[in-house]
């Protein structure tokens, strides 16, 4: 048998990481977590608490602390205790804590890593080699902005107490794209992770308090949409900050309207990726496997349509269904599993849904398609379906899960005109052997971002780049000045300078009328010598 030929077969081997990490952690605290106010741990108000669970196997991990109204209303009341103080803070000791919180987030990375992992069930490999250091690294990004404050943002100001609101996809990374553009600019923060992933939010917890970042300062509180729903309701809290579904989003908005509070949406989307005529269809079928699998296709920014030329089809379409198929559905904490569990219940029904009622009404799969249960109890293939149709579910609402449609176009503008056809426009793809061409498509694309020849990984991975999304895809930007200016407010301090203030009032004006006249005479007596 050739080389070649043996590294398309070839099987990797088990390379398995311990759990016992994060679960000794987890021990230590006798499998129950309270809730983190003003530095304290505190047990709710209510005296609830709900089970975490670890979604590969479906064994109960600890016990989460259910926040009230009013555990809500003394977490904002520590926060904007904290405020004047922390806001006054000069920026170059306020990036001294975001510093250190990153040193520490390294320092602990293969607790956060296994933690996430048992957690959210996406594979070690992505907690350990993408999520965590893109955590430490957005610590040290905003630690710099906190320095340069006064110098980029000159007679800028914060906000005051930020409620924010993650999901349960990245649970910590989304945490550190709310909590240090926050704290960078003076602002004080309650965060409430997902109920489904609160444990690394709360083991971020421990670390604010062993840095010595200063009480009140960040605050996090467990619970579920009814906790969520008294942050949002709270008379107190200055701006909501909201990463989720868009249906949610738009009940945020309707609250929050008439309110003072500002608001920063990051919602859903249905993710184009477009592969023309002149491109590699090798180079973007193996791009595209990432693109639309990574994180089990749960994920904002995954694709989930391709819209792939006649003339590249035949060879793009086999082989992007055969790596597919060739993904290793298995253990997360094994390093050669490529693909790992959904999170929820509630995902492996939406998600076995939509695919069925695809198949029923003519869909074709040519690859994946079915929950896998001998593997752990929300498993599910990675899918790719054909001949999608505007009356499946899948065709234009957000799946959020490891499903993608590919359809065959006949030109570069019917391709276009396919991917604008949404609702949302958050994130897409143009795979082309020529960069100015897919900047030239990438015009014509109403999203958020364009990645050229790759899936997300530019765009997303970036520190500095804005990330957010047009259309029914959310409000504001994040990362970068761009980021950084949804959490300040901006103000003009304006200083009357020059040889004559302008006059106020008439009679003002003709008092003026003679010295204007003298010196006008004056000039021009000197400009005559």
């Amino acid at each position: 048998m050739k080389v070649a030929e043996l590294t398309k077969t070839l099987a990797y081997g088990p390379a398995p990481e311990a759990a016992k990490p994060a679960l000794d952690w987890i021990a230590e605290h006798n499998a129950k977590f309270q809730l983190f106010i003003n530095n304290e741990w505190k047990n709710p108000s209510g005296k609830e608490w709900f089970d975490s669970m670890n979604p590969a196997t479906g064994k109960k991990l600890a016990s989460i602390a259910q926040a009230t109204a009013a555990d809500v209303s003394t977490a904002v009341k520590a926060a904007r205790k904290a405020y004047p103080s922390w806001s006054a803070t000069p920026g170059h000791i306020r990036a001294r804590y975001l510093y250190a919180i990153a040193r520490q987030i390294q320092k602990h990375s293969r607790l956060f890593a296994v933690l996430e992992t048992l957690d959210n069930g996406k594979p070690i490999r992505e907690t350990r080699d993408i999520d965590i250091p893109l955590v430490a690294r957005h610590f040290y990004y905003h630690a710099g902005w906190a320095q340069l404050m006064d110098k980029e943002l000159p007679d800028h100001q914060s906000l005051g107490v930020v409620a924010q609101i993650i999901p349960w996809n990245f649970p910590l990374l989304m945490l550190s794209w709310k909590i240090a553009p926050a704290i960078a600019m003076g602002n004080t923060v309650v965060l409430k992770p997902a109920e489904f992933t609160s444990l690394t939010a709360l083991l971020f917890a421990e670390i604010c308090a062993s840095v010595g970042l200063p009480p009140g300062v960040v605050n996090i509180i467990t619970g579920d949409g009814r906790t969520g729903s008294a942050m949002v309701d709270h008379p107190d809290v200055d701006k909501i900050a909201f990463t989720g579904s868009t249906d949610v989003g738009r009940i945020i908005r309707k609250a929050t309207a008439g309110t003072h509070k500002k608001l920063s949406l990051e919602l859903g989307g249905k993710n184009a990726m477009l592969v023309l005529d002149d491109a590699d269809p090798m180079d973007a079928a193996s791009k595209a496997v990432y693109a639309c699998f990574t994180s089990m296709g749960q994920l904002c920014v995954s694709i989930e349509r391709i819209y792939v030329d006649r003339r590249v089809a035949e060879v793009f379409i086999p082989e992007f269904a055969r790596k597919t198929r060739a993904l290793v559905l298995g253990s997360a904490f094994d390093y050669s599993t490529d693909v790992g569990s959904l999170t929820s219940a509630a995902q492996l029904e939406r998600i076995t849904a939509k695919v069925g009622d695809a198949v029923a009404k003519g869909a074709t799969v040519l690859a994946g398609g079915k929950a896998r249960p001998e593997l752990g109890p929300y498993f599910f293939e990675p899918t790719v379906l054909t001949n999608v149709t505007p009356a499946m579910e899948c065709f234009a609402a957000e799946t959020f899960g490891p499903v993608v449609a590919v359809t065959i176009v006949d030109s570069e503008a019917e391709a276009i005109a396919a991917a604008n056809d949404t609702e949302f426009g958050l994130n897409a793809s143009v795979f082309t052997g020529s960069v100015a061409r897919g900047r030239r498509v990438a015009d014509q694309l109403n999203t958020g971002s364009v990645n050229i020849n790759e899936g997300y990984r530019g765009s997303f991975g970036s520190v500095d780049a804005p990330m957010g999304g047009m259309k029914k895809s959310g409000l504001g930007r994040r990362n970068g000045v761009e980021g950084m200016t949804r959490f300040v407010d901006a103000r003009t301090v304006a200083e009357l300078t020059g040889l004559l203030a302008l006059p106020t009032t008439g009679r003002h004006f003709e008092r003026l009328v003679g010295p204007l006249v003298l010196l006008a005479k004056v000039l021009k007596a000197i400009r005559r010598a």
